[in-house]
């Protein structure tokens, strides 16, 4: 499967974006979809993860309450809605397919391109 991330951009603190993610490919309702990030200087690190019927969204305590994964199974293609936007969000933000729930990125097969996510102060 190719993932094809978008939506990212230059935001102020409080305000909100949506990112998606396209997957090419008739398999994408078998993979769990993650999203991850990674900041200049540091790991890569889990944001959100839901899985293949698009129940049990699962979020990293940092975006709690802040951010929804959520997908559409029928245009194959995952979201991440960003609300409450912080300084600290600021990174680069990938999509990735894999085969099972983890937090951890070397099980996702799959990766998007990366789409950039600037939250200014």
């Amino acid at each position: 499967v190719q993932l094809q991330a978008s939506g990212g951009g230059l935001v102020q603190a409080g305000g909100s974006l949506r990112l998606s993610c396209a997957a090419s490919g008739r398999t994408f309702s078998s993979y769990v979809m993650g999203w991850f990030r990674q900041a200049p200087g540091k790991e890569r690190e889990f944001v959100a993860r839901i899985t293949q019927s698009g129940s049990y969204p699962y979020y990293a305590d940092s975006v709690e309450g802040r951010f929804t994964i959520s997908r559409d199974n029928a245009k194959n293609t995952v979201y991440l809605t960003m609300n409450s936007l912080k300084p600290e969000d600021t990174a680069v933000y990938y999509c990735a397919a894999g085969p099972y729930r983890s937090s951890t990125y070397s099980v996702y097969d799959y990766w998007g391109q990366g789409t950039q996510v600037t939250v200014s102060s």
